[in-house]
């Protein structure tokens, strides 16, 4: 601060807010650095510290700034991936079983970038409403569900459910709670490919389990992706709908069409 740490007013959470994002994108705080401590940032604006945490929250909606606790303020390190979706499971997949990379964990490491994915969790549930219209099941439907948290660098990135009719999963590599990796994908090699999709994206803001799952920060105001990938099979029936949540600040999805 020059001139303006100099005038004797006391400044407003909203003004803080605004001149401490000013400072961040013009780079005097660079990523992944800390903040003054509250003492100095109290003095430097003449507020209270109230009136600075009123700030801080709405650095924190804006997602310029998270906080560790006991240690401080830290400017975010905002680093996304590219997913291609149009080119996701399609074609020539790059599954590699050998090496247990399937064509998301392909997909990721093209971008130069680690990544990995929690040990999925499977269940077999009531549908939910979306799902099994999705599947095509009749409302309260039993169905099996596969939970996975895919990161990226070691950070949560993505959160992928897959649903399979149950007559399609049951008995068969997918029930496993593993890392089940296969060429040309589990459901070519247990008799279900697929030969269409339909992608629907919606966003909307993060519910209390996803902010949970993928550690964002409760306070921000970042919206998450819904991107639904619904397989269907040679006959025109659904073989699996997969719902990956995806947050805004950390994917860019991309769609490439041929004219």
């Amino acid at each position: 601060m020059t001139s303006r740490s100099k005038e004797q007013r006391h400044w407003g959470a909203q003004e803080i807010a605004e001149d401490l994002r000013g400072r961040i994108q013009a780079g005097e705080f660079a990523e992944g650095s800390q903040l003054p401590v509250t003492r100095t940032l109290v003095e430097t604006y003449r507020t209270s510290p109230e009136t600075l945490r009123q700030a801080v929250l709405k650095l924190k909606a804006w997602g310029l700034v998270t906080s560790r606790q006991g240690k401080g303020v830290f400017v975010r390190v905002i680093d996304p991936i590219e997913w291609h979706v149009h080119s996701f499971e399609r074609g020539e997949r790059r599954d590699d079983p050998a090496r247990g990379v399937d064509d998301w964990k392909a997909s990721i490491e093209e971008l130069g970038r680690v990544p990995s994915q929690d040990t999925p969790v499977v269940t077999v549930e009531r549908a939910p409403e979306d799902v099994a219209k999705w599947l095509e099941l009749e409302p309260g439907s039993f169905a099996v569900a596969r939970r996975r948290l895919r990161r990226v660098d070691g950070v949560p990135f993505q959160l992928a459910d897959s649903w399979f009719p149950r007559e399609i999963a049951m008995d068969s590599p997918l029930m496993q709670e593993r890392d089940v990796t296969m060429a040309g994908g589990i459901l070519r090699n247990i008799g279900h490919p697929q030969v269409r999709r339909r992608h629907i994206v919606r966003s909307w803001l993060p519910t209390d389990d996803e902010v949970k799952r993928l550690d964002l920060d409760p306070d921000a105001t970042h919206p998450v992706t819904r991107h639904t990938l619904i397989g269907y099979g040679a006959d025109g029936k659904p073989v699996r709908c997969m719902v990956t949540i995806a947050p805004g600040d950390r994917n860019v999805l991309i769609y490439d069409f041929e004219e």
